[in-house]
This record gives C-alpha cells, structure tokens and sequence, in this order.
C-alpha cells in the first residue's frame, strides 16, 4: 500500500462527522468534571464550617459509654433499645399488624372495603409478615403473589403492599445463597416486565425505578448475607484461635513445670545421693576399720552397703523417668548445690548487676536439711531475676524468719524509680540486742525505686545460671516440702513473693560447726 491508498481520517467527508462527535464528547465530559469539581469544593467547603457544628452534636448523640450522671449517651441508648425490640419475639407480629392497619387505611380514601378484592390483597401482601421469621419462604409466597396478582388484576398499588413485596425480597436476598438470589431477581424482572406488558397499572411508575427497586432489595439482602457470614466466619476463626492459644499455653505451663520438677529432681539426687554414698562407703569400710567386730555386725554393715547401693540405683533409675523430656544442663551433675552460706555471694551477685539488697534474719539461726536450705536459696534466687527482670534498680528486702516449725521466706521490692545513689559495694553485720532477732544487712544505703505498677506474670521464663522457671519454679519447690508459696502485688507497693518452707532439726554435726554453728548468721557459715 502507497502512500496515496493509506486512509485518511478527519480530513474528508467520511471521518469529518466520527471526529466531531468524538470532541464533542470529550467536551461534555470536561463540563460534567467541571460542573462536579465545582459542586465538590462547595459541598467540600460547607462541611468545614459545618464540622465544628456536626463534631459537637456527634459527642453530645455518641458520646462515652456513660455520661457525667452516669447515663449513656442518647445514640447508643437508642441504638442498644432497637436491637433489643427487634431482637424479640414480638417484632415481627407487631410489625406485620401495623403494615396491615396502615394498607387497610391506605384504601380508605379510595373508597374500597376490607372485604373487596383490593382489600383481600392488601391483607394478604402485608399479614402474612406476621409469621415470616419462622417461615420466611412459605410467607413469601404468599406476599409476593398477592403483590403480582393485585395487579395484574388491575388494582391499584398500594404504598404498604410495594414496600411489602420490597422488604420480603429484601429477606429472600438475606437468606437465599448467591444462585438462588440471582434466580429470584431473573424471576423479579420477568414479573414487572409481564405487568408492564399485560396491564396499565404501574403506569404513573418509571419502569426503570421500578427495576432498581426491586434489584436493589435483592441486592441488599444478599450484600448483608455475605457481611454476616464474613463476620461468623472471622468470629469462628477468632474462637479457634483462643482455644489454640489456650491450649498452647496450658501446654507451656505443663511443660514449665515439668521442666522445674526435673531440675528439683535432679539436686534432690545430688544431695541425697551424697548421704547415701557416705553411708555406703562407711559400711563397707567398717569391717576394714574396726577389727573387734562380730559376725553379726560385719553382716549388719554389709547389708547396709547393699541397701544403700540399691536405694542408689533406684534413686537414678526414677531420677532418669523424672527428667526424660528436660533438658541437660553442663556440669550439672558436678557442681555443689548452693545452701544458705551462699547467700552473700548471690546478693553480691544481684548487687553487682545494680540492684539494692537488704537481707534481714530473724529467730534463732539453725542448721536445717538440705532439701530445705537448698529451696530456699533457689526462691531467693528466683525472686532477685524477677526483681532484675521487672524492676530494674529496685531495693529489695530478703527475710529469713526462722520459726519453730517453719522457714518463712518474704521477699519483696519496693517498685518505685532507680535512685541517683550507687550501690553499694560493702557488707555490714549488725547484731540488735533483741536476742530473738539477728539482723544482718547487706547494702545498707536504703531502698532504691522502680515503676511502681510492674507485675510479675506466671510464665515460663528462660533460667538464669543455677536458676528455675520463675513463679512456676518457686511453687513447685514450696509445694513439694509440702509448704505454701504466694506472689503478687505488695501492699505497700512493689512486688512480694511469700514461701514458708516446713523444718526438721539436724544435729550440729549434720553441720560441723559444733554448739555455735548456730549463733552465726546465715552468710557467716
């Protein structure tokens, strides 16, 4: 193709008119976008002035859930006082009644009967209603043929029976899924185009208005089908994912104690299975040691030898069962577990990471088992990483109250800020002349502060060094000796944590720190 077969547009006759309408139309649409952003900056600027006025009457109508008197607002009231009248029983009949009062009244001024035809369908479009909660479909058959039939018949329509048919198809669209809705709007239209066709009754009605009508409640109903059903679905998904959570965390909680028992386990071993040893190594050393020794002793120590090894092997056998699922810790085996001597170290410890500790003694130090000293340091331990953890630079106060036939351990930090003094790096022993209280205290420059409003929760919490899991960790140890433990807000602020841990006496050479072992204070040892 030249140059001279190539067509030309908007230059002869034929493409003249295509383009003329073509700009034409651009320029209609400039105009309508002209005339619209117009329209939009003035309806823009008259709702800033009108938004100081609407945010006042939106406070005043939907304000708090409680006004200054202590009544709701008049928009939620409002609102709450619908819900709970259309959510009764009583709803629907009222309604249908009323429809069917006002659709009698409505043929009144035209002269017609309740007991003419046009009266018979009025009733029957609108009464129904009554009962379309129960049966929705079966009313809607009812209401909807009523509506087709009256006019077809040439009756008039009836403001009460149009809004009827309306709301029932509005219904259908709400409960029908997607197909069958789109089925009842094909079946809708089919119908209004037959009365236009067939009879002179809608003929005051534009048939389009009355096509977006009808597609318009049908279409409603079923965007508030989707919009309910989007909100049960997310409702559901949100329920299933509590119990998840629920569960996952029961699951943790169990596996944190599970964990903790293991650990108590095992130093339970480490200390026992030291006695026993001791026990077995002097039976069976006896016989050696002692000459002068019948047949019968040497058979009494020998049967002790074989008992404390068997105890042993037991020992290690339910040792092995308790801690299957936790996990190992290095050189645990080999490491002495702590007692109440070794307390100093670890406030030193606490105070070496900034903390402020005051350790107070009160009754009449002793030697205890050491099950229980053992429970203890670990309590304390426990509780210095909450206050490290929870309350950074908070004082806190360590008690030991030795009771006759308890072990009372509070220990409580006093929550407020971090003071601008150091800690301090030195230990004091004071002796009160009270002979039933010994005091001695660490850090004597005072109390410092942390936020007031810290909490402790019951979580399984990573272990520090020698540590245990937290609240669940010091429970567990308290409840196995058959003690009590508490944690939770101070009444004096500050968070504390209580365990009184049940005694027995051991003898002074349980010790080895013969008839003074027990004048010294706990850290003297």
């Amino acid at each position: 193709m030249t140059s001279d077969d190539k067509p030309k547009t908007g230059t002869g006759p034929a493409g003249f008119g295509p383009a003329v309408a073509h700009h034409a139309w651009r320029l209609s649409g400039r105009i309508v976008a002209g005339v619209g952003q117009l329209l939009l900056w003035i309806l823009t600027g008259i709702g800033t002035l009108l938004r100081p006025l609407a945010l006042k009457l939106g406070a005043r109508l939907n304000g708090g859930p409680a006004g200054p008197g202590g009544a709701t607002a008049p928009l939620p009231r409002w609102i709450g006082t619908w819900r709970e009248v259309a959510g009764s029983w009583y709803f629907a009949p009222v309604t249908g009644l009323a429809l069917t009062v006002a659709a009698l009244a409505e043929l009144a001024p035209s002269g017609e009967s309740p007991v003419s035809l046009a009266g018979g369908f009025a009733v029957a479009a609108t009464l129904p209603l009554c009962w379309r909660r129960e049966n929705l479909r079966p009313v809607a058959a009812i209401v909807l043929g009523a509506v087709s039939a009256s006019l077809l018949t040439g009756q008039i329509l009836l403001v009460t029976s149009g809004f009827a048919a309306l709301y029932t198809l509005y219904a259908l669209g709400r409960q029908l899924p997607r197909q069958s809705a789109g089925v009842l709007a094909v079946g809708s239209v089919v119908t209004v185009a037959v009365v236009y066709l067939a009879t002179s009754t809608l003929r005051d009605v534009p048939w389009p208005a009355v096509l977006i009508a009808v597609l318009a409640a049908i279409g409603l109903g079923d965007a508030r089908r989707v919009v309910e059903s989007a909100g049960r679905t997310e409702a559901e998904a949100a329920e299933r994912t509590n119990e998840t959570l629920t569960r996952l965390t029961a699951v943790q909680r169990e596996q944190a104690v599970m964990r903790e028992r293991a650990r108590i386990a095992r130093e339970l071993h480490d200390v026992v299975a030291h006695s026993v040893s001791m026990i077995a190594v002097q039976a069976e050393t006896a016989p050696y040691t002692m000459e002068s020794l019948s047949p019968e002793a040497r058979a009494g120590y020998s049967e002790i030898a074989k008992t404390a090894r068997e105890a042993l092997v037991e020992m290690r056998r339910l040792l092995s069962v308790l801690r299957a699922d936790a996990t190992p810790e290095p050189d645990a085996a080999n490491s002495p577990q702590p007692r109440l001597d070794r307390l100093p170290d670890l406030i030193e410890q606490h105070r070496g990471a900034g903390g402020r500790v005051e350790l107070a003694v009160h009754g009449d130090p002793r030697g205890l088992s050491t099950t229980v000293e053992l429970s203890a340091y670990r309590i304390v331990q426990e509780a210095l990483t909450n206050a490290r953890r929870h309350a950074p630079g908070a004082g806190v106060h360590v008690d030991l109250m030795f009771l006759p036939d308890r072990l009372a351990v509070p220990v409580r930090d006093d929550g407020r800020g971090p003071s601008s003094q150091p800690p301090s790096s030195q230990t004091r022993v004071l002796r009160r002349d009270d002979p039933e209280s010994r005091t001695a205290v660490l850090d004597p420059a005072g109390p410092t502060a942390v936020d007031a409003g810290h909490t402790r929760l019951e979580t399984p919490e990573p272990p520090e060094s020698g540590g245990g899991h937290g609240l669940v960790g010091m429970r567990e140890r308290a409840t196995m000796l058959g003690g009590r433990f508490s944690a939770g807000p101070a009444a004096e602020g500050g968070f504390l944590v209580e365990a009184e841990l049940p005694v027995t006496r051991e003898g002074n050479s349980t010790r080895g720190h013969g008839s003074h072992g027990s004048e010294a204070p706990p850290g003297r040892r």
